[in-house]
């Protein structure tokens, strides 16, 4: 597949430099303020060294993208709520070109998902959004695989840097604000972690789990969501006494979304460590099925997008 990128963060550039490794060609990349176009595939390398040198990836406008000849839409701009521009004009105009679009943006999906899957029915091109849930996870595969429609809830961990503070609470009897400083001069944690530990990250990505089980009617505004900033270390100490501790758990049905701190037992399928996610998959015929591992990372995630882009069918 010929590949055109919009978006040359964590993600899109690690699509990038990963595409020839699943047999796909790079022919556009763009950042917020420049572009690259070259039919016969980009010098990922060059393009990259440039961008790195804060040159942008190009000399060429963003808007070049979407005359180049690619057949899939890689879109991998940040996330933004509410009307979720620019990343669901991008879709639209894709969508409208009969292309195909493989999204790691969440905010399109999260917030405007009927919309999405109305626009995909009148093109001959199909969305794919694994990236946007779990990173590396094959969460929405899974569920693909066992068909929606016998599934009956989601919960899980899906949010590393929350999951990272939590266990440190717990394993070294820390403060709250003493760890989220440690998160952040680790990397863990953002210079403004407020989407992660408000719950709003976590909660985005039930969002879409729930529109997946229920083929819309979920946004943001209609999760309930609480944060872990007000965890006290002596509720982790408490818990412990109990052989419980304390994480962020996220639970998406067709009745709603709920992510909020929880007790779960310690050493329990949802206790996971550091930044580890997991999603526990409740089906009518196949039990409790529970996936693991990396929730985010440019590579990672960028395995999730290539993935998508495999599944895929010929234009």
């Amino acid at each position: 597949m010929r590949l055109a990128i919009l978006g040359a963060g964590a993600v899109g550039r690690s699509v990038a430099e990963l595409a020839g490794e699943y047999g796909h060609e790079v022919v556009a990349i763009a950042d917020s303020s420049t572009a690259t176009v070259d039919e016969v595939g980009i010098d990922v390398s060059s393009v990259l060294a440039s961008k790195d040198a804060g040159e942008g990836v190009g000399s060429g406008d963003p808007e070049a993208v979407f005359d180049s000849d690619y057949d899939v839409l890689i879109e991998a701009t940040p996330t933004t709520l509410g009307d979720a521009e620019p990343g669901f004009s991008h879709v639209v105009r894709a969508l409208e070109d009969d292309r195909h679009v493989v999204l790691a943006n969440k905010g399109p999906v999260a917030e405007r998902y009927e919309e999405l899957r109305d626009l995909e029915a009148a093109s001959a091109g199909s969305i794919r959004f694994e990236a946007t849930v779990g990173g590396a996870i094959p969460v929405l595969s899974t569920i693909e695989d066992c068909t929606p429609e016998s599934v009956t809830a989601v919960r899980g961990v899906l949010n590393g840097t929350a999951n990272f503070i939590l266990t440190r609470m717990a394993a070294e009897g820390l403060g709250y604000e003493h760890v989220l400083g440690e998160a952040q001069d680790l990397g863990v944690a953002e210079a403004d972690p407020t989407f992660d530990v408000d719950g709003t990250d976590a909660a985005l990505k039930f969002v879409i789990l729930a529109n997946v089980l229920s083929d819309g009617g979920f946004s943001l505004e209609d999760a309930e969501v609480d944060g872990i900033q007000n965890v006290p270390g002596s509720a982790l100490e408490l818990a412990a006494e109990d052989g419980r501790t304390i994480r962020l758990i996220g639970e998406a049905t067709r009745e709603g979304v709920r992510v909020g701190p929880r007790l779960v037992p310690e050493n329990g399928a949802l206790a996971v460590t550091g930044t580890r996610n997991i999603v526990q998959i409740e089906t009518r015929n196949a039990g409790s099925l529970h996936n693991s591992g990396r929730g985010a990372g440019g590579p990672e995630t960028a395995t999730a997008v290539l993935s998508d882009v495999g599944r895929l069918p010929e234009l």
